[in-house]
């Protein structure tokens, strides 16, 4: 029988996940039979954990069992993960690794791997509605504003020992939500090692009215913070404004941080803006 040598499937078939957010997006988009490994991170969506094998963690792969399952693409994300996408890639394998780092460059990957497996359309879609919900939650903030409330300083910190401060679609988002990043000009720094706040003063000084911890797979611990030298005055601390947004929630740069983040986000500013905290020092 002559082979058809024409013949081709659309899209990539057996794909391999090396991080959280294209699993969710690609179970999102009713793609999930084309999955054929994912990070062990994976959390979004749970069923993922029992249905698809476990070939990677972020910065170490099992590369002979990715091989094994005979990828025909390999998605991943950031130059952290450059040296698993070079072995790969000189075993023959396709590999597509993003980069986002903005609430724009999320959104582009998204479009991006929705039209690679012919689900352009929907992807659309279904970011369109993302960006919808988006604008409701800045008209929400703009309408407190109108109303003559202010914007909440929030200190969103990463891990604790050193301080690191958000990156860049964190800071975003939370911009959207309701609230100001204390420190915008470290967002926009791609490592967190460039992101570290040496000095815990430092973050005092910026007087954060909201502290919003997520510390990379830990519990985040609001007595731990409250209980820093030198922070009691702190706003967020002294009106126990401490609150932890897991990272599979916020710090996976895909669908969870533009729905269930950001929205957590958006509930603490509101909450936060509609009930005015009491004026120290003043008369009864």
């Amino acid at each position: 029988m002559t082979q058809d040598l024409l013949h081709f499937s659309p899209g990539p078939q057996r794909i391999v996940c090396l991080t959280e957010e294209t699993t969710e997006w690609l179970y999102l988009l009713g793609q999930e039979h084309r999955i054929v490994g994912i990070s062990g991170y994976t959390v979004r969506p749970r069923r993922a954990r029992d249905e698809k094998p476990r070939v990677s963690a972020f910065l170490s792969a099992k590369t002979d069992k990715i091989m094994a399952l005979q990828p025909d693409c390999v998605f991943g994300f950031s130059d952290l993960q450059a040296d698993i996408a070079a072995d790969l890639v000189k075993r023959g394998v396709q590999v597509t690794i993003f980069n986002q780092r903005s609430v724009a460059d999320i959104f582009s990957m998204l479009y991006q791997v929705a039209a690679m497996v012919g689900e352009a359309e929907q992807g659309a879609r279904r970011i369109a509605q993302m960006q919808a919900d988006l604008r409701a939650m800045q008209a929400a903030s703009a309408a407190r504003l109108a109303a003559g409330a202010r914007r909440p300083k929030v200190f969103f910190e990463e891990w604790d020992e050193p301080h690191i401060s958000c990156i860049r679609w964190v800071s975003e988002l939370m911009t959207i939500a309701g609230g100001d990043d204390c420190f915008p000009e470290l967002a926009l720094e791609p490592m967190g090692k460039q992101r570290i706040i040496a000095d815990g003063a430092t973050i005092v000084k910026r007087a954060p009215d909201i502290v919003l911890g997520s510390w990379c797979g830990k519990r985040f611990r609001a007595e731990k913070v409250a209980a820093r030298e030198g922070w009691a005055d702190v706003p967020a601390v002294r009106d126990g404004q401490l609150f932890e947004i897991k990272s599979a929630d916020i710090l996976q740069p895909g669908p969870a941080a533009l729905t269930d983040g950001v929205q957590q986000m958006h509930r603490i500013f509101m909450q936060w803006m509609d009930k005015p905290l009491p004026v120290r020092g003043a008369s009864a």
